[in-house]
This record gives C-alpha cells, sequence and structure tokens, in this order.
C-alpha cells in the first residue's frame, strides 16, 4: 500500500510541474503569403523557428502562425500568506518564499504550480 502510495505522490508532482501556463499570439499572415518573421507584443522582430526568453521569464518560439509562450516560472502555493511573502529573482526566473519579518529564512511551501 504504501508503495502504491509513494507512485501516486511522485506522480502528481510530475503532473503539476509538466503544466506549465502558457499563450499564443497569431501572426498577422496573409492567406496564401507565407512569412519569414513574427513580431512580439513589444514590437521585435524574431525569424521563424526562433527562441527567445521575455523579460518576465517567458520562453517563446516563432512559428508560421503564431509565437507560442510559456512561463519558466514555478508559483508556489499553500505556504502561510500572514507570515510570508514571495519574492521574485528575475535573473534567476525563481520565486523564493521567505519570512516577513526575517526576509533571511525561507517558509514551508506545501506546492508549486507552472
Amino acid at each position: 500500500m504504501n508503495v502504491l502510495l509513494g507512485g501516486l505522490v511522485i506522480f502528481a508532482t510530475f503532473a503539476t510541474l509538466c503544466n506549465a501556463s502558457c499563450y499564443l499570439i497569431l501572426n498577422d499572415v496573409v492567406p496564401g503569403e507565407s512569412t519569414k518573421e513574427c513580431t512580439d507584443l513589444k514590437g521585435n522582430k524574431h525569424p521563424i523557428n526562433s527562441k527567445w526568453r521575455t523579460d518576465s521569464c517567458d520562453i517563446c518560439t516563432c512559428q508560421e502562425k503564431e509565437i507560442s509562450c510559456c512561463t519558466l516560472v514555478a508559483t508556489p502555493v499553500g505556504y502561510d500568506i500572514h507570515k510570508c511573502q514571495k519574492i521574485f529573482n528575475k535573473e534567476e526566473c525563481k520565486l523564493t518564499v521567505v519570512e516577513k519579518k526575517n526576509p533571511h529564512k525561507t517558509c514551508d511551501v506545501s506546492a508549486w504550480i507552472l
């Protein structure tokens, strides 16, 4: 029974980690014509099949009909929101949860979602 329960916990963890938050931006493609680039929300142009990281820690891919972007940042859930706070590290694309009164001490987090 413990083996089954352990297996379910591992499966649930991987299912949570693989459930990334993604979105699409459609390219303005004239029917019958082909495009060689995408224009992102800031107006920057990217060649077809290229990938880049946004300032908000999304990984985006330029495809012929759309740009697809998925977040790299896991969001903590199930922590004491009165005692703890989230801090975002832009360079590492990572959130950490620390105590409000002592930011050098991390808080326990029961789950993370993408």
